[in-house]
């Protein structure tokens, strides 16, 4: 199978390239910029270089000469958004072994591969079933933390990996379908109790009346209904990780139970005289604000400060915009999985649509989004048309402000944001609401430099 470096540094366009040539039985590595395909190179072997010409840390055509004097026998192929005769003859004399304006047509992708390989070695031939095999292995477990590339999730990733290891109560905040349960999965996996349970429980699914019986269990005949014995969340994670969903919906009766039960590490199950010992590590997750609940006498201080030994803020899709097509591909490749389906990748449209939408569910509503549009999709692309018609009622707030629009008075627009981003292109770029590869075009079009 021929290896593939891709550097490419607009996520969305280059994980839709991944696909298609993973499809097409290439093995590919990607790298969103210089410095990741520098480090890439020297970890592993690759048959041929695609790069695009410009990168946030480089230039595609010095990157390019620079890895022809080290790897010589790398066949390298240039992409670029601007069809510049003079940029294709330079970069041809400068070693490359093709040239690629964008946008290109798949079979032109393709037959451009194809011919700068042929001086290398002969294309495997690689089985279907193989094939899908190394898609598959991407989407295999059901419950596997993502790592995105925002600010955001880099400051999730690092908490998540500082904590871990500890014995250490975690509070994880974030709104409705943020994923707080997978963070605290991902604490358990890394942590010293991974080879224990970890049993997650929806607090506000639990009736005050029953809820001492789920904690701690309870004995036949212990009132009505107790048909047998029962073992609680307390005792069923003995040794490994107890995960309390939406806390703040304990009624302040259970608040004192669930204390009493932290505080000693001790619990009796209902109708029993006989305490069991209990070494547990909680973690819990709210979308509420605790710290108003307090002050407002609807949550016990002493408890608050018991279960938030160590916060960590599960940030919203909308804090974390960078991440949005790396977790819409994730979910692709888990509903392929799912639903015995071969779908390469989203339609450029249909990536414009996910990155002006508001996405007030999250990353639950992105999953059943995707899922939804998977199971709809007959070709090899997701279109518009097999979207949610929210998608086209609903515009981003952003748009109405005026302030960074791109709809009128659009090079007043791109100045305007680059003065307020002090000339930072890729914090002018989230200003304006476009990738920074746009923001690139953008300025050679109307000669802002």
């Amino acid at each position: 199978m021929p290896k593939i470096l891709l550097i490419e540094d607009d996520i969305s366009f280059c994980k839709l390239l991944e696909k298609f040539l993973v499809k097409k039985a290439y093995e590919v590595t990607i790298a969103f910029s210089a410095a990741e395909a520098r480090l890439a190179i020297k970890k592993e072997s690759f048959d041929l270089i695609l790069t695009d010409l410009r990168l946030p840390d480089s230039d595609g055509i010095g990157l390019m000469s620079e890895f022809k004097t080290a790897y010589p026998e790398i066949p390298v192929i240039l992409m670029t958004g601007y069809s510049d005769v003079n940029t294709a003859v330079k970069a041809i004399k400068n070693g490359a072994a093709d040239y690629i304006s964008k946008p290109f047509n798949p079979d032109e992708v393709l037959l451009v591969i194809t011919n700068a390989l042929k001086s290398s070695e002969t294309e495997e031939e690689i089985p279907v079933k193989e094939k899908k095999s190394v898609k598959k292995q991407t989407a295999n477990t059901e419950n596997e933390f993502v790592k995105g590339i925002s600010v955001a999730s880099k400051k999730l990733l690092d908490h998540i990996h500082l904590v871990s290891p500890t014995d250490m109560s975690v509070l994880i905040i974030g709104e409705s379908g943020t994923g707080k349960e997978i963070i605290a999965k991902s604490i358990h996996q890394q942590s010293l109790r991974k080879n224990n349970n970890f049993i997650a429980v929806d607090c506000g699914a639990i009736p005050k009346e029953l809820a001492a019986s789920e904690f701690f269990g309870h004995l036949k005949g212990s009132f009505t209904g107790a048909i047998s014995d029962k073992m609680g969340y307390f005792e069923a994670a003995n040794g490994g990780t107890l995960f309390l969903d939406e806390i703040g919906n304990l009624s302040y009766e259970n608040q004192i139970q669930l204390l009493r039960a932290l505080q000693e590490r001790k619990i009796k199950p209902v109708g029993s005289n006989k305490e069991i010992n209990v070494d547990i590590r909680i973690i819990t997750a709210t979308n509420e604000d605790l710290r108003e609940a307090v002050k407002n006498g609807d949550f016990r201080e002493d408890l608050y400060h018991r279960i938030n030994e160590f916060s960590i803020q599960s940030p919203s899709l909308k804090d974390r915009d960078e991440d949005l097509m790396v977790f819409a591909d994730y979910f692709l490749e888990k509903a392929n999985q799912q639903l015995n389906k071969d779908i390469i990748g989203f339609s450029p449209e249909v990536v414009t649509i996910f990155q002006n939408y508001n996405w007030p569910g999250n990353l639950r509503e992105l999953q059943n989004c995707v899922k939804r549009a998977t199971l709809l999709t007959q070709g090899d692309f997701i279109k518009s048309d097999v979207l949610p018609v929210e998608f086209f009622q609903i515009q981003k707030q952003q748009t109405n402000n005026g302030d960074f629009s791109l709809s009128e008075n659009e090079k007043e627009a791109i100045i305007h944001a680059l003065s307020k981003a002090q000339n930072n292109k890729s914090e002018a770029a989230k200003l304006l609401k476009i990738t920074r590869k746009t923001l690139y075009n953008k300025l050679k079009h109307y000669n802002i430099d």
